[in-house]
């Protein structure tokens, strides 16, 4: 996926075509232009053992932009990767027909993790240059092309993540180069297993490298790696990192890198963000203690801190000022002794810890796939670092950071199946969020203050974007609203400025001894707990009551239970609680007339801040439906009809087995010619199959996409209401952009 705001498209790379939608809509497509592999090359990578009609197809892997006019784009094309240049202009897509290799710039299985950063005219690219996929590479596409060294102690097995670039080299005291980070995993070479166990890396190199004279020739004089570290609770193997996003900064030594990391363990379902200092990761590489490996009797090697003299200029840096004062301007200039160095110890000693110390999120449950982060400022002035995090099953979290305490907006659920979320691009200063799976990709909006109806939802949703507008009624956008006539309150939740609340109507509920009641509770966050209060006091589960997520369950209900009960929704923010009244009911008698359930007097709504209730409401899981529990009374004499029933018909089959007995005695106790005749064979009768009427269980037609908001549940809008169909078809999806051809996403 490739945002190209410029000219108003956004490029989607799927398989054998390339589409051209509108960035403001993506549900309107604006060109496409296919590239299909040939027949030979089909042929040919069948033969080779791979799957005609899945794998020997032209996966479009890379889309770059080179300028206002021009991207440069590559496909597998069936295991033989190609690249091309691709135009648009008068709205239409096309491609120039300048083919050239693709080895090394994309991969040649279509998913296989890879990938490539374009830096100017020079494309940086991660991937396996041959078929097997045994051999990867980090390779600069340019005049003066740079890669790897085919060593295990340079890449071990890699599963390439993210490249970004930094530009170290602005307002640099020490004449530095700007850098090219790279983030993967690879099997660990400094732990003695016995089997191979995955760790998480950072490696560099240097922008203006031109490899070694006569050492490393042609290959990066300034690759470093260091182990990425971010802890998950209990013990565990290193988690894996899985996505990184690069917040930039006006100033680059204030950006920071965020990642997300999944166990390496199928045992554990716990995902992780951390965020890393690009300032605290380029000191390692440029002043941290190297690894060495030596030879040890009980394994042939082992990696441990390099403690002998370090060559000058250092091994790894770029050229700076120290190099340059000893005649050094180039890579090509530095001596053997620092290439053969940094040729044989490319690992960093230190780890790369996080820039809070340990993870900014962790999530339980579906695993979290892939990140981007936008930068908000408050109303107060303070800016705050929004994240929005893929995950597995299709969904999208909204999360921020208030002063070390992470709080999850909202989630939105973008695809109606569980697909994982491969894609997520965010387009800031239009305030559109882009997430892409294998079969579509959907437009979001990055927040949707309307969703709020009243002050006290918009203020404890606590989403930097929305402000409570006092002059409007309505919870709007920060950027849109008067800061003067607006309540925003993020830390704290303060709902001091909130107008007061009207009074909850009472519902009148009939109360009929003996039958089973039902009282519900729709709470208005997701972060909020139930609490139901009969005569001031607290209810729990128990033999008498069942108290579950939306509402009460009065069971066996007697005379006792007439009065007044009330669903108090109650939330925990910043060390305060905050009690809300969702719902009153009045239980009375029954008294022989047919009462319908009408609102009575109000009861007094508060969400004044209280301390925490010593009796707080459990949590339990949901009971059945009520309509599946019957009255005691009615459940005891259909008991005793069932049993009656049973017994007749055993009366029943008694008799007619006594009649059948004695008829078959007579019949063998008297002799006839009748029973030396042949008896008739008899003719087998066709019994049909019993019908059944079959339900499938799955989404209702025109089910939209839910958000799953802290203080509001409704369906998600993303650009208008979208509806899915019942029907496999998505192409018809609207507003939602989805694509749909005889080539698939």
């Amino acid at each position: 996926m490739l945002m190209r705001d410029d000219i108003g498209v956004l490029l989607l790379g799927a398989r054998g075509v390339i589409y051209a939608l509108d960035i403001n809509n993506i549900s309107v497509k604006k060109s496409e232009v296919y590239w299909r592999v040939t027949d030979e090359k089909q042929r040919e990578c069948k033969y080779k053992g791979k799957h005609a009609e899945v794998e020997c197809r032209n996966y479009i892997r890379t889309l770059h932009k080179v300028n206002d006019t021009t991207m440069f784009v590559c496909g597998t094309n069936a295991f033989s990767p190609i690249c091309d240049y691709m135009t648009y202009t008068n709205g239409q897509l096309r491609l120039e027909g300048k083919q050239e290799e693709g080895k090394g710039k994309c991969p040649f299985d279509p998913f296989q993790r890879y990938s490539s950063l374009m830096v100017g005219s020079d494309l940086y690219s991660a991937t396996s240059i041959n078929f097997l996929g045994s051999e990867p590479v980090v390779l600069r596409s340019s005049n003066l092309a740079l890669r790897t060294e085919f060593k295990s102690s340079w890449l071990s097995e890699p599963n390439f993540i993210y490249m970004d670039f930094v530009p170290e080299s602005e307002a640099s005291a020490d004449g530095d180069d700007d850098k090219v980070y790279l983030f993967f995993s690879e099997n660990a070479m400094e732990y003695d297993f016995y089997s191979k166990v995955a760790v998480s890396r950072v490696a560099r190199v240097c922008k203006g490298d031109m490899g070694g004279q006569r050492t490393l020739q042609r290959k990066w004089t300034s690759f470093l790696k260091a182990r990425l570290d971010c802890s998950l609770p209990g013990p565990s193997l290193p988690p894996i990192v899985q996505d990184v996003f690069l917040l930039r900064h006006e100033d680059w030594r204030q950006s920071v890198f965020y990642a997300v990391f999944t166990p390496q363990s199928s045992l554990s379902q716990v995902s992780a963000v951390c965020a890393y200092s690009v300032s605290a990761t380029r000191d390692i590489f440029n002043e941290g203690k190297f690894k060495t490996p030596v030879a040890v009797e009980t394994s042939h090697v082992k990696w441990v801190m390099y403690t002998g003299e370090v060559p000058v200029p250092r091994p790894g840096a770029c050229i700076n000022n120290v190099a340059r004062k000893m005649g050094m301007n180039r890579s090509l200039d530095l001596p053997d002794k620092t290439l053969q160095f940094i040729r044989d110890r490319p690992l960093m000693d230190e780890i790369v810890r996080p820039l809070t110390g340990g993870p900014l999120l962790l999530k339980q449950g579906a695993l979290l796939t892939r990140i981007v982060v936008d930068r908000v400022q408050a109303l107060d002035g303070e800016k705050h670092a929004v994240m929005f995090i893929g995950t597995e099953n299709g969904y999208v979290h909204k999360a921020v950071n208030y002063v070390g305490e992470m709080f999850i907006i909202e989630e939105i659920q973008v695809f109606r199946t569980a697909e994982p979320i491969s894609v997520l691009r965010l387009l800031s200063h239009k305030g559109q969020l882009f997430a892409g799976s294998k079969f579509g990709a959907v437009q979001i909006p990055i927040s949707n203050c309307s969703r709020y109806d009243t002050c006290v939802d918009c203020i404890l949703a606590r989403d930097p974007y929305c402000v409570w507008d006092l002059s409007m009624k309505q919870c709007s956008s920060v950027y849109t609203s008067s800061p003067s006539d607006s309540v925003q309150s993020l830390k704290e939740g303060d709902l001091s400025k909130c107008p007061n609340l009207g009074p909850v109507a009472v519902v009148d509920v009939t109360l009929v001894p003996g039958n089973n009641i039902r009282l519900t509770c729709q709470l208005h966050s997701n972060l909020a707990k139930v609490l139901w209060r009969f005569s001031d006091e607290a209810l729990h589960t128990s033999n008498k009551y069942y108290v579950f997520s939306w509402g009460l369950l009065i069971l066996n209900a007697s005379k006792s239970d007439s009065g007044l009960y009330s669903c108090v929704s109650v939330e925990w923010i910043g060390g305060r609680t905050y009690n809300r009244t969702v719902a009153v009911y009045r239980l009375q008698l029954h008294t022989g007339v047919d009462l319908s359930s009408t609102p009575g007097t109000g009861v007094k709504n508060s969400t004044e801040p209280s301390e925490p209730p010593n009796t707080a409401a459990p949590d339990p899981e949901d009971p059945q439906t009520p309509e599946n529990q019957s009255e005691t009374s009615r459940v005891a004499r259909l008991e005793v009809a069932v049993a009656l029933l049973a017994l007749l018909c055993l009366a029943l089959m008694a008799v007619i087995f006594w009649f059948w007995g004695r008829r078959r005695f007579l019949k063998l106790a008297k002799p006839s010619k009748e029973s030396e005749v042949k008896r008739p064979s008899a003719e087998y009768m066709h019994i049909p199959n019993r019908t059944s009427e079959i339900k499938l269980l799955g989404p209702e037609p025109g089910r939209p996409c839910i958000a799953n908001n802290n203080h509001s549940v409704v369906d998600f809008k993303g650009n208008g209401e979208h509806h899915f169909t019942p029907m496999a078809n998505i192409s018809s999806l609207e507003g939602l952009g989805f694509i749909n051809d005889e080539s698939e996403i």
